[in-house]
Formats: C-alpha cells, sequence, structure tokens
C-alpha cells in the first residue's frame, strides 16, 4: 500500500509493528506512536489484521471455540483498529475530502455467511465493521467531506494465506494495493459508512 500511494504521488508516512513498535492491541503504544504524527492526513489506511493469532487456527466448529483465542481476534482485528481510529481522528483535516479505511474481511459478513466456521475471525471482522459504520456517522457531523469505510482486499497470495488459498484464486499483493487504491480514490461522501469490496461492490452486513 504504501509503496502504491508513492507511485501515485502521496507522501506517505507508514507505521508498523516491526519499525515503529506500533502494537495495536496496547493502546498507551497506539496513542504514543501516532501522537509523534504531525500535519493533516487525506488517507489513513488501516492495514492491521491476523487470521492466526499464537498459533490459533480458524475454527472449523463451535465446538472448537476457545475464549482465549477468541478475545486475541478481538484484541487484533477489531479493538486494535478501533483504537487507531480513536487516535487517528486528530489528523483528519475538518475541511476537504479526506479518507479513513480499515481493512475487514467478506467473512466478516453475516447476510454473506454461507459455510460457518471461522467464527472468532468472522465476529471479530463483523464487529470492526458496525466500529466503522458508527465512526462514520459520528465523522459526518464534524468532518462533512470525510469517507470512513471498511474495505475487503480479496484474496492476497502471501505467507499470510497461502495455507488457507485451496482453489481459491488469490492476487498479489501489488494488485490487491492497486485495487483497493482505486476504491478508495473513487468513493463519495455518500458512501461513507460502508462495507466495500476491491471492485467497489457493496458487500451485504
Amino acid at each position: 500500500m504504501c509503496a502504491e500511494l508513492t507511485r501515485r504521488g502521496y507522501d506517505v508516512v507508514g507505521v508498523s509493528r516491526s519499525v515503529d513498535g506500533l502494537d495495536v492491541t496496547d493502546e498507551v503504544s497506539v496513542a504514543e506512536v501516532l501522537g509523534r504524527l504531525e500535519g493533516s492526513f487525506e488517507v489513513v489506511f488501516n492495514a492491521t489484521g491476523a487470521l492466526e493469532v499464537d498459533g490459533a487456527v480458524p475454527e472449523k466448529s463451535v465446538r472448537q471455540l476457545d475464549a482465549k483465542a477468541m478475545a486475541d481476534q478481538f484484541a487484533v482485528n477489531c479493538i486494535g483498529p478501533a483504537l487507531v481510529l480513536k487516535h487517528a481522528v486528530r489528523l483528519l483535516p475538518k475541511e476537504g475530502r479526506s479518507v479513513m479505511a480499515v481493512l475487514s474481511a467478506r467473512v466478516g459478513s453475516i447476510g454473506d455467511n454461507r459455510l460457518g466456521g471461522w467464527h472468532s475471525y468472522r465476529a471479530a471482522k463483523a464487529a470492526v465493521n458496525q466500529i466503522v459504520r458508527g465512526a462514520a456517522i459520528e465523522l459526518g457531523r464534524t468532518h462533512k467531506d470525510h469517507i470512513c469505510v471498511a474495505l475487503h482486499p480479496g484474496t492476497v497470495a502471501t505467507e499470510f494465506t497461502r495455507k488457507y488459498l485451496g482453489r481459491h484464486p488469490a492476487v498479489s499483493a501489488e494488485d490487491a494495493a492497486m485495487r483497493l487504491l482505486n476504491v478508495l480514490e473513487g468513493l463519495t461522501v455518500e458512501q461513507s459508512g460502508g462495507f466495500y469490496d476491491y471492485a467497489m461492490k457493496e458487500i451485504p452486513w
């Protein structure tokens, strides 16, 4: 995402766990790292997430639910992005178009769930979608030209997804970034609060 934003002429400031020590599961860390940033940001893109945490794989049935594994999923995939959103709001311009996007997943759609399984991951992604929806309503009152959305990138071919690909088609990280930025640049204020895929098709909640 940083490379594609840079290629398109954006002045990019990237923060990460490996370089900056950003731990989205720790609000002190989020406040400290984002607190170092200054200026006004046209785009804030939250690309954090995890399918496995501490070796806990997605459940195949409700009988495999584990309280700690579920709490870990919520910490990384819902609470973490919510904390980033909380501490990044001050970086948004009050006037002029700006976008805050959170990386979600189609499996977080309740209406699109036809297979079951992956309960903790699905629930955490559904929860972060609700955070995005509520934040979009609030931001719409104070930032009239702001757009806040949840985005599904499609299946991206990385180590993150390698053993789960199966027969699913996948795209490279570079192609995924290009598609997501096409969506970001095409969104309108009227679409704020929505859940969209890489082709800007709306995904049911």
